[in-house]
């Protein structure tokens, strides 16, 4: 019995893990994209894969050497500050010796790679017609007339894909699977964040790589945050973000296509008492602005199962990136969802039941674990969502990287590290950051 018809919507980490995956085990499928080209949009900055998620998905599907060519384990390091500049942790600091090893299975071997270049490691993998550029989905319907659980796909330019035995939605936050299984839309978070763009920087922006540091650099505050991220290809990104209302970047009077007349309005009207060096960070990274309003699925989304549809990722359960699990969280999806199907095709009750029946208890299967890991990860980025725009995020992540880097290797850390005698930080700092 020949193996059912499968359409992956999206080319996204999730849907490329997948259909990866179902190749290494010759299960064929199809991934239709909106994008007209691998080169149509940029992926996004930096992200880290975690050993129990992003990596081993990468293991299973026979890329991991090729992920180890262009991670980067010393973009796991952190800098966090005050609204002031004063520096509560830096690990950057630490010396090479104590950063962050290459990919293993520690659990803390979390190595950063650019979203552009694993979106290109999962691409070439893949053999060269697995991926339809250009099909936009425009709707999908269940076929009345199928004695068996088939679907149509409908696609902007008028053509159709018909006869589908199961569609994974991996399109997104707004994805058209979705409302084949639930009425839950993304609702706003409450925050909406100015991405800024810096390319270059070892030449044109020096000063911006000595005080990012060599990964992260944080500041969370009270209703605002500052984020600073180090990419690959010599680029950095820096994330400006308020807590406002939906409407805010139409509503606040400011004219984001003029770029440097934006960025000081942001940085007058929401960060004007900020150290200069935060001013400064948002300033100088000029060769981009983006507003980006932040939205999110509830935290615990379930559905009855529904025989030959499922989702996986931002689709299945969007979440904020205030605890960066969102990709780790969709490759394992797509890891256990290839396992349950591998099983179905290959267990020895698998001849005995129709495709049908098989591709049903495979979701079934998936979705009772990824409901559990789903909430579990959506708890963690919503409890990072509070904290990152309260006083008190960055002594608590602080605290967190004492142990991780202190406490659990032995080491006796620097006051340079801890940031407690940082120059020109206030003689006796504040409570929360001892």
């Amino acid at each position: 019995m020949p193996f059912p018809k499968i359409a992956i919507i999206g080319a996204g980490p999730g849907g490329l893990t997948l259909a990866r995956l179902l190749q290494q085990n010759n299960i064929p499928c199809t991934i239709y994209e909106s994008e007209k080209d691998r080169h149509t949009r940029d992926q996004g900055g930096t992200l880290d894969l975690h050993p129990k998620a992003g990596q081993r998905a990468l293991r299973e599907a026979g890329l991991f050497e090729e992920f180890t060519k262009y991670a980067r384990p010393e973009g796991d390091a952190h800098k966090l500050v005050r609204h002031d500049g004063h520096v509560l942790w830096n690990d950057n600091k630490l010396g090479a010796n104590a950063q962050t090893p290459p990919p293993g299975e520690a659990d803390d071997n979390k190595p950063e790679i650019d979203r552009n270049r694993l979106r290109q490691i999962l691409l070439d993998s893949l053999q060269p017609d697995v991926v339809q550029w250009d099909r936009k989905v425009s709707r999908i319907e269940a076929d009345p007339r199928a004695k068996t659980s088939k679907y149509t796909i409908y696609f902007a330019d008028g053509s159709k894909e018909a006869d589908i035995e199961l569609v994974v939605g991996a399109d997104g936050a707004w994805s058209k699977v979705r409302p084949l299984l639930t009425d839950a839309t993304p609702f706003y978070s409450g925050v909406t964040g100015i991405e800024l763009w810096a390319t270059d920087v070892t030449e044109k922006h020096p000063w911006l790589c000595e005080y990012v540091g060599q990964g992260s650099c944080f500041m969370f505050d009270d209703g605002r945050a500052i984020m600073a991220q180090r990419n690959g290809n010599d680029s950095l990104r820096v994330y400006a973000c308020v807590r406002q209302p939906e409407t805010w970047a139409d509503d606040c009077g400011i004219d984001w296509s003029d770029r440097d007349g934006a960025r000081e309005a942001v940085i007058r009207d929401y960060f004007a008492d900020c150290s200069d060096d935060l001013k400064r960070l948002v300033r100088e990274s000029r060769d981009e602005l983006i507003v980006r309003k932040m939205y999110m699925l509830p935290v615990g989304i379930t559905w009855p199962s529904c025989p030959g549809v499922t989702l996986l990722g931002d689709a299945a359960h969007l979440m904020t990136p205030f605890a960066g699990v969102g990709v780790n969280v969709a490759m394992a999806d797509a890891l256990v969802l290839a396992r349950s199907l591998i099983k179905k095709k290959d267990g020895l009750l698998a001849k005995a039941f129709s495709n049908s029946h098989n591709i049903a208890a495979a979701v079934k299967e998936y979705e009772a674990w990824m409901f559990g890991f789903a909430k579990e990860n959506a708890e963690k980025t919503f409890k990072g969502l509070r904290l990152h725009f309260s006083p008190e995020g960055g002594p608590e992540m602080a605290q967190r990287l004492r142990g991780r880097y202190g406490e659990a290797a032995g080491m006796k850390l620097s006051e340079e590290v801890f940031g407690t005698s940082t120059k020109g930080a206030p003689d006796s700092p504040p409570a929360e950051a001892a």
